[in-house]
């Protein structure tokens, strides 16, 4: 019997950032926006992780499930799996910021550069139509949020199984915190032989593969 897959997409993503990848699974699954992370957010919303774990954990329809966050979403589904562990089978993390090291802008800013120039000319329509629709300043909001979350910290709390996942020329998520992050969770670190911080969109057929491998209990 397979678990139903709960994802959530990266900042200013919104569904269609899974399509390469759900056209792998063959189980029930539910993409689940929020505010800053495919939809805009009101003034006045709360864009922390932890208020938006709650806003994730309202929006799981079965449980358990199998929750997968790509860059900083995948702070959104540490935090709901650490508060809420009945509801965390396993948890698939996508190329996961967080790395305290590279929290200030200047650097953020480089290492997503760096990035980016991987990344195919084809993704720029899909990425402009959703990062316009969740709103430039909404991004920004949850972004400067996410940094006050010290994921590194809270790992040693999580009790689901976990691996962690990033693609070969990824510099938001490079090796030395992949295998961090998945050390202080007791999980597995795998790096993809192609693609940067997008690997949702490139790298569909590879990603399935291991939240298969979650949602199957293998």
């Amino acid at each position: 019997m397979t678990t139903p897959v709960v994802l959530v997409p990266g900042l200013g993503l919104g569904p269609e950032s899974y399509a390469p990848t759900v056209e792998y699974l063959d189980t029930q699954y539910e993409v689940v926006t929020l505010p800053g992370y495919g939809e805009r957010a009101p003034r006045g919303v709360d864009l922390s992780t932890s208020a938006l774990a709650e806003r994730l954990v309202v929006r799981i329809k079965e449980s358990p499930a199998v929750l997968v966050g790509h860059s900083a979403s995948c702070q959104i589904v540490v935090a709901a799996a650490i508060a809420h562990p009945e509801l965390a089978k396993a948890l698939v993390l996508v190329g996961p910021s967080g790395d305290r090291n590279t929290a200030g802008w200047a650097t953020l800013a480089a290492r997503w550069t760096a990035s980016a120039i991987w990344d195919p000319p084809r993704l720029v329509p899909t990425l402009a139509r959703q990062y316009f629709r969740t709103g430039f300043p909404s991004m920004a909001r949850a972004i400067a949020a996410a940094q006050h979350y010290d994921m590194a910290a809270a790992l040693s709390e999580l009790r689901a199984p976990i691996i962690v996942v990033r693609s070969k020329h990824d510099r938001l998520a490079p090796p030395q915190w992949v295998q961090q992050v998945a050390d202080e969770a007791h999980g597995e670190a795998w790096t993809l032989p192609s693609g940067s911080h997008l690997p949702v969109l490139t790298n569909g057929r590879e990603l399935a593969a291991y939240i298969r491998r979650c949602s199957q209990g293998e």
